[in-house]
């Protein structure tokens, strides 16, 4: 018998689980109430507790809330994870895990009518999901009066904790405005108390209503379920896992080392405040200190010849091409921080890793940087903000304005704006931001900036290409970054420029690791087993050497560091492992698949032994490959005197590797075996 909270066996005849408290038995599909084991109807409302769960409609106000996920995971989500469910399933990932609760809710709600009752703690359910839904996390078990999620599984996600801290704020936040709403109406004070910790579960299976069977990895979902028992109301707690994914994205305050029952040693414990100024990893980095610039002045030199053809007068764009961590980001902030000196208007979005599902986000995040909104202005400051802007550039902006507080969010203008077509919605949008930019191009040259093209909603996708596409005559320069997998619609265009960054050299890289560890004989081997750790990713490089130093592998200071103890292996950062398991989950099943033949087989991959494996046709197999090749998983090593091709990082033929369960790399490595045995026996047949 499972707790169905903390997921630790119990006795047969527990009525509570040992570990975390909660009530043990039965729950019932319809009303969550807890029966004793081997009741077969609720004795609360009677619904069977052997068959599979009814249907049931997504949670009301007033209606109980389903006990199947199905029908309260957001359809975008839900076809995210049935779309990869095949190649999820049977494997390890790193996640963030939420627990939160209605403190003390069996109290509180003692003496309501159960109506009333059963109508306020699915109120506060419905926040807690819609919290965790905002941020795509995944609601994997209601529980009463709470609910358990999972940020990062069953789809990876390289923000996993800061997605969850995210949603814990905004869960606090829907709350309290709950608990105002309350008061008001002389109802009870309800508070929630959240915890979270981060590591390693197992996802072993998906079934078709989204029910996951997953198994956690040592303390990872026991330490969340006691950062929330610890919590007090209205608190979010996080352990040092989690802190030291989010450092910077919010604001926390350090309760030292507590005592955890079920753990050994104290486990250093941090309680969440608010979101802090840091919005993307750049910006983390920029906080901490940026590292000079390495191995990118040809680019670095292309980008300002093309910023003085748009000083000319012609519109341009340029897309930064590379893989994760080649410094796509760093060479925009170089390029903004120019722009800047130079008299440029730089619009520019904060990345959109978290949130990525809201529509025109990041270019609503831009346009409210240039008109100066702050996130506490009200509709009406809002509304006089956008107005007196526009007006002020040049009264015949006039026209633009009810587009703009639309687009903008200003509730009146919204509700006439819903009852447009949504193409004649998107074409006035375009029609008034580019107004804007050629009334502000007119004054100084305009730099639009997008991150993460291959990331961003496709309603920004689409109304970013209807800008370039219909390219003004004006010295306005749009900027994308995406990745190589990724093809805009509007390459080929004449005005369009590629820039495609690689990893640095090795020459290069050794002057990053000069700037960041300094140039002690000590370090030396060190900053060569990095080089070809890394294969020259200078993020990769970078939080390598964060990770040595937040583990005392390295002391000093920065620019002269010293190795404490021998070091025989470096471990990958887990923000490292986190990009790699979000880029392998974003590929197609099929190729997924064959990279984790591929990663089974080794570094070095055959094509011959990999045909053998992978049963697939030999076109199939071919096109499978190439889409490898073009993420940047892997490349042609070898072309004589047969095909053979290898992992492009080290890091990342480790990390798919690991992500197998090993039931199932025993079962690969079985059949690898077997074509290698079935092909030394032909050659010496």
């Amino acid at each position: 018998m499972r707790c169905s909270r903390c997921g630790h066996d119990q006795p047969a005849t527990a009525k509570f689980c040992g570990e975390c408290g909660e009530r043990v038995g039965a729950a019932c599909p319809r009303c969550r109430s807890v029966s004793p084991l081997g009741a077969r109807f609720c004795l609360e409302c009677g619904a069977s507790l052997t068959g599979a769960a009814p249907a049931v409609a997504p949670a009301t106000a007033a209606a109980p809330t389903p006990a199947s996920p199905d029908a309260y995971i957001p359809k975008h989500l839900a076809e995210k994870i049935m779309a990869t469910r095949g190649a999820i399933e049977g494997e390890r990932k790193q996640v963030t895990v939420l627990f939160a609760d209605l403190k003390g809710s069996t109290e509180l709600l003692a003496d309501l009518d159960p109506e009333e009752a059963r109508r306020l703690t699915d109120a506060v359910l419905e926040r807690m999901m819609e919290a965790v839904h905002c941020y795509e996390g995944t609601v994997n078990q209601v529980m009463g009066d709470g609910i358990m999620a999972l940020f990062g599984a069953p789809v990876a996600c390289e923000d996993h904790a800061v997605r969850a801290c995210y949603a814990a704020l905004r869960m606090q936040r829907a709350m309290r405005q709950y608990g105002k709403e309350l008061r008001r109406s002389g109802g009870p004070e309800l508070q929630a108390r959240v915890g979270l910790n981060s590591g390693d579960v197992v996802v072993r299976s998906i079934q078709n209503d989204l029910h996951m069977d997953y198994t956690a990895v040592g303390a990872t979902t026991h330490l969340a379920a006691r950062m929330e028992q610890l919590a007090r109301p209205g608190a979010i707690l996080i352990t040092d896992q989690t802190f030291r994914q989010v450092n910077g994205f919010v604001e926390t305050q350090t309760l030292g080392p507590t005592p955890v029952k079920g753990v050994t040693e104290p486990v250093e414990v941090h309680e969440v405040l608010r979101a802090g100024p840091v919005q993307s990893r750049l910006q983390a980095a920029v906080a901490r200190g940026l590292t000079p610039l390495t191995g990118r002045e040809p680019e670095l030199r292309l980008l300002h010849e093309i910023c003085e053809r748009t000083v000319g007068g012609e519109a341009q764009v340029v897309a930064m091409v590379g893989e994760p961590g080649v410094g796509k980001s760093r060479l925009l902030w170089e390029l903004a921080q120019w722009a800047k000196g130079q008299g440029w208007l730089v619009l520019e979005s904060a990345s959109p890793a978290a949130g990525t599902s809201t529509a025109y986000a990041p270019m609503i995040d831009a346009l409210k940087r240039f008109f100066g909104i702050a996130e506490g202005d009200g509709p009406r400051r809002l509304r006089q903000k956008i107005i007196n802007h526009l007006l002020s550039r040049n009264t015949r902006l006039k026209r633009s304005v009810p587009a703009m507080l639309a687009f903008l969010g200003v509730p009146a203008a919204q509700e006439r704006w819903r009852a447009l077509d949504p193409a004649e919605r998107q074409h006035r949008t375009v029609v008034a931001i580019k107004r804007l930019l050629l009334r502000e191009s007119q004054t100084r040259p305009v730099l639009m900036a997008v991150e993460d093209l291959h990331a961003i909603d496709p309603d920004t996708q689409s109304l970013l290409g209807r800008l370039i596409l219909e390219r003004p005559s004006a010295p306005i320069l749009f900027l994308v970054t995406h990745r190589p997998e990724f093809q805009p619609p509007w390459k080929g265009l004449p005005y369009y420029t590629e820039l495609r960054l690689e990893p640095l050299p090795a020459d290069s890289a050794a002057q990053l690791l000069d700037a960041l560890l300094g140039s002690g004989e000590d370090v030396a081997p060190l900053k060569q087993m990095l080089i070809e750790r890394t294969e020259g990713n200078p993020l990769f490089l970078e939080e390598s050497v964060r990770t040595l130093i937040e583990s005392k592998v390295l002391v000093g200071e920065p620019g002269a560091y010293r190795l404490d103890r021998a070091l025989a292996n470096i471990q990958i950062p887990t923000s490292v492992k986190a990009v790699i398991e979000s880029r392998v989950d974003r590929l197609a099943p099929e190729d997924k698949r064959l990279l984790q033949w591929a990663a089974v087989i080794g570094r070095e991959v055959p094509l011959v032994l990999l045909e053998a494996v992978a049963e697939l046709p030999s076109s199939d197999l071919r096109r499978a490959l190439e889409r490898l090749q073009v993420a940047g998983f892997l490349y042609e090593a070898r072309l004589f005197p047969d095909l053979e091709y290898a992992f492009r990082h080290p890091s990342a033929h480790e990390v798919v590797y690991a992500g197998l369960l090993k039931e199932r790399r025993r079962l690969l490595h079985g059949r690898v075996l077997g074509a290698i045995e079935a092909r030394v026996k032909r050659a010496e047949e």
